[in-house]
């Protein structure tokens, strides 16, 4: 998988956002991906609880914004971002892993508490 491919499912990541549209984040990630959100946490095994996750999360109007370039290595890309609600911001970085197929099969997000702002 190219770098570019790894970007462009970043910049796909962060319009689902934008659009509040469950049918990209089904399309990016892989059938038996995982999710862990934050890193620390129980993981969303599976697309119909990753699913179940990001419903929420679209739910609550949250928008992202990179905050720097995406770096790519390996199978992997990771990126800083914002999330942002309409009571706070977080300062995030996360991680994709993809499988052969080019699909998001890992996602880790980093994040605590002393990255949110009110």
């Amino acid at each position: 998988m190219e770098a570019n491919d790894k970007i462009a499912a970043v910049h796909k990541y962060v319009e689902a956002f934008a659009k509040a549209d469950m049918d990209i984040i089904r399309d990016i990630y892989a059938v038996n991906a995982r999710v862990e959100d934050p890193v620390g946490t129980d993981a969303h095994e599976g697309i119909d609880a990753i699913c179940a996750f990001y419903e929420g999360a679209l739910a609550s109007g949250a928008k992202l914004a990179l905050t720097g370039e995406p770096r790519c290595a390996g199978n992997a890309v990771a990126f800083p971002f914002q999330a942002q609600t309409a009571d706070f911001t977080v300062d995030i970085i996360d991680v994709f892993e993809f499988d052969a197929q080019g699909k998001v099969n890992s996602m880790k997000a980093y994040w605590g508490a002393e990255n949110m702002k009110s």
